[in-house]
């Protein structure tokens, strides 16, 4: 299973016309500068799909990508980052509120991203917990695997299990691309 073609449609701010059609949506989250464009870029083979910055807050609009001419990839604003402003922090929290649990429309799965280092932190659970109240599809990319001394790995992912809950975590490198495969399958599944 690969992703055969990825290109950037449109970057949206609230109700739009695109999220109305036939295509299914497959929505990515995460904390600010827990490396959701790099996870995006590594799975789309293409290193400049998703822009990335070392400034935490870049997106701060749900970006819509259309893969395989099938269905979009939804890059939502990353959430949780201190340091902008009150107000920027709040339209971000009304945009992934408004998206997820207002707007009515349906994400086949949503790819909540984790760092595997630092563990899902207080903003994670609160993001995850709400995703279940509302019966969403999601499945866990604990992303920086790689940083993980392998002699900590076994502790670390049992203490994010125990704070997942009944999720299935796909363990993920996006500079090592180290569970690609998984994260595809899980992916491309419904769309072959």
């Amino acid at each position: 299973m690969i992703i055969k073609s990825a290109r950037f449609i449109k970057g949206a701010v609230g109700p739009d016309k695109i999220f109305e059609n036939e295509k299914a949506q497959v929505a990515f989250i995460g904390r600010s500068n827990v490396g959701k464009s790099s996870v995006i870029n590594s799975i789309t083979g293409q290193k400049d799909l998703a822009r990335t910055s070392s400034f935490p807050g870049k997106t701060k609009e749900i970006n819509l990508f259309l893969i395989n001419d099938s269905f979009y990839l939804v890059d939502l604003p990353g959430y949780g980052y201190a340091k902008l402003p009150a107000t920027m922090r709040q339209e971000i929290e009304i945009l992934i509120n408004w998206y997820f649990f207002v707007s009515g429309y349906v994400q086949r799965k949503v790819f909540l991203i984790i760092d595997a280092k630092v563990g899902p932190t207080p903003d994670d659970l609160e993001i995850l917990r709400a995703l279940e109240k509302y019966r969403k599809n999601i499945v866990i990319i604990a992303n920086k695997v790689d940083k993980i001394k392998s002699s900590e790995s076994s502790k670390q992912f049992k203490k994010i299990n125990d704070l997942i809950g009944d999720h299935k975590i796909i363990p993920y490198s996006a500079t090592k691309k180290l569970g690609l495969k998984d994260l595809l399958t899980e992916l491309l599944q419904d769309h072959d």
